[in-house]
């Protein structure tokens, strides 16, 4: 452990800020000397082990291919939740974990990002669906409640069909008998990953994205390091460590293939589909939760939008783009309408995304090159959707621990777990055990308190309240930043041209404290324009490319080449929601890498 390190990690004060003018430092203190971790992967779980790690006095460093959060962690159901359907796989420790985690979140850790949302089970027979289901619900508050700290969320109850008419007017009354009403926690995924890194480099660690392991550095058999390429340059660094985690979720196969070793673990990449509608398409004051014959369905309030999905296919295909077809988008169609009053059409769809879940597929033991030792074969034959959300830590090499399987909700159980092990790897026993438990997300201290007085705040900083409120579930305490950015220069108030629910200053503060550094860093996970409508988000482009130029140092000719690779993309995702397979998507993808688009 360094000793260093320790000491600048137990003093929270440290720049949060990952602004463009830091990014040759961090990388000259990520090849200077050795770390006590390397994580590879910036999605929620390895932002994560960032975190837990640098609170427990470890040297850290954090790199990502892509951008915070651009993978899975931007394109999930938005939920914090212990998982109902897995009461029926039995997994009762899951489900446990889980809703532990949840009100761990809800109540301490980032009350700013979640936030609780009633959800609806409309009901179809009388009197055995009403106790199973009855049954099952009560079953997840029980396990809820019986957290010490626990945040506490309204017991579920049981609505007539009258009662259910009234919560959710929109329903087909043929299309229930009842219903039972419950609580779970919903989330602003991409922003809580960022704020994840965020607080871990508040701590200490180097955390930089756009930096891509092209290959490991082994010495006497043992991983110490990885070779990184730096995605904005072309260079390639060498970075030392002590362990190298890797917390790359679907692509994790492919990073461990780099060590020129058999996987243990098998990944599954499932994709889950979701449609983005207007608030007007449903006329409900809760959420949805339909049973389908493969799954389950959620529809769930998003600000101004509806969230619906999702799907739990396979994809087999390119896991940098995976692409929502025709047929999921008429799948998800037709199962919400299965109980509206009036059916939702595809021309009232504003926004579509698609994201891999890194399902654990097998776990087996390698034995020598090319020899897969006993394999658990169970799982690859079970469809996606049957497969448990269960997490994998392994070992394949010393000094490379690998993280797989997993959902949100359960990161920071999956970090602490990947941080034991990289721990025992490494020989550093004296590591304390995880804290991240009493370490509140930045932004979660001082919402509360700014919460209350936002009308006084809105009057007093000339913001009005609906726009002050939104900032504040979106930053929290650190709002007071963004405000600050709006003094200095009173045009940043405004609303963005195009997108006009968001203000040019959060374009800006994506910049210079959230390490943005291209179009879809802002429009896709800093601000949620492209995914709460193409349209706008092709309509807010030009404007986000204005206000990003200067700050990151684009000529004319970059700036252009920018839009061009922003809106190839949009038109890809627009062609491939129109093909009927996946297998034609994937060829539209195929194509536009031959024509070497790049994102």
């Amino acid at each position: 452990m360094s000793d260093g390190n320790a000491e600048e990690a137990s003093s929270p004060g440290l720049p949060s800020g990952l602004s463009p003018g830091r990014r040759a430092a961090d990388i000259a203190k990520l090849t200077s000397g050795q770390l006590d971790l390397l994580i590879v992967g910036g999605g929620v779980v390895g932002a994560g082990c960032a975190l837990d790690a640098i609170t427990r006095g470890l040297s850290v460093g954090l790199v990502e291919a892509e951008d915070w959060a651009s993978g899975t962690s931007s394109r999930s159901t938005k939920l914090v939740h212990g998982g109902l359907r897995y009461l029926q796989m039995l997994d009762f420790r899951l489900v446990h974990e889980a809703l532990r985690e949840r009100d761990l979140l809800l109540g301490h850790l980032a009350p700013h990002l979640v936030h609780p949302v009633p959800v609806l089970y409309p009901l179809r027979r009388v009197a055995l669906e009403r106790a199973y289901v009855g049954l099952g619900v009560g079953l997840y508050d029980v396990l809820g409640r019986s957290m010490r700290h626990s945040r506490r969320l309204p017991r579920h109850k049981h609505l007539s069909k009258d009662g259910a008419l009234r919560v959710a007017p929109g329903l087909r009354a043929q299309a229930l008998v009842g219903a039972v009403e419950y609580y779970d926690g919903q989330v602003d995924d991409a922003r809580f990953t960022l704020e994840l890194v965020r607080t871990a480099v508040s701590r200490g660690a180097v955390a930089q994205n756009r930096l891509k392991v092209v290959g490991f550095v082994r010495e006497r058999g043992r991983v110490v390091g990885a070779i990184v390429a730096d995605r904005e340059t072309s260079q390639e660094h060498e970075v030392r460590a002590k362990v190298v985690v890797l917390a790359t979720g679907a692509w994790t196969e492919e990073t461990e293939a780099l060590a020129g070793e058999e996987r243990g673990a098998l990944v599954r990449p499932s994709k889950g589909v979701h449609l983005v509608l207007p608030k007007s398409s449903i006329r409900s004051s809760v959420g949805l939760i339909l049973r389908t014959e493969k799954s389950v369905l959620f529809a769930l309030p998003w600000g101004e939008h509806w969230v619906v999905g999702t799907t739990d296919t396979d994809w087999p295909y390119d896991k940098g783009q995976p692409l929502a077809t025709g047929a999921d988008i008429e799948y998800l169609l037709s199962e919400l309408n299965s109980v509206l009053e009036h059916p939702v059409q595809r021309a009232d769809v504003e926004a579509v995304y698609a994201g891999l879940r890194p399902l654990v597929a097998g776990v087996g033991v390698v034995r020598g090159p090319g020899e897969m030792g006993p394999l658990d074969e169970l799982p690859k034959l079970k469809a996606p959707s049957k497969i448990s959300r269960e997490h994998a830590v392994s070992s394949p090499l010393p000094g490379l621990v690998v993280v797989s399987g997993g959902k949100l909700t359960t990161y920071r159980v999956m970090a602490a777990g990947t941080v034991d092990a990289a721990v025992a790897s490494a020989g550093l026993g004296d590591a304390p055990k995880s804290r991240t438990g009493s370490e509140p997300l930045l932004g979660a201290r001082g919402f509360c308190a700014l919460w209350q007085q936002r009308h006084a705040l809105s009057r007093s900083e000339r913001v009005d309240l609906p726009t002050l409120e939104r900032l504040l579930r979106r930053y929290g305490g650190l709002v007071t930043e963004l405000l600050e950015i709006m003094k200095v220069d009173e045009s940043l108030a405004a609303p963005l041209e195009g997108a006009e629910g968001y203000l040019r200053a959060e374009v800006v503060y994506a910049v210079t404290h959230e390490g943005a550094r291209h179009i879809d860093d802002v429009l896709i996970r800093r601000t949620r324009a492209a995914m709460e409508s193409r349209r706008l988000a092709l309509a807010s482009a030009p404007a986000a490319a204005d206000l990003l130029a200067p700050l990151l140092g684009w000529d004319s000719v970059t700036k252009q080449a920018e839009l061009d690779a922003y809106r190839q993309r949009a038109e890809l995702e627009m062609a491939a929601s129109l093909a009927e397979t996946d297998e034609e998507a994937a060829a539209l993808l195929a194509g536009a890498r031959a024509r070497q688009v790049h994102w």
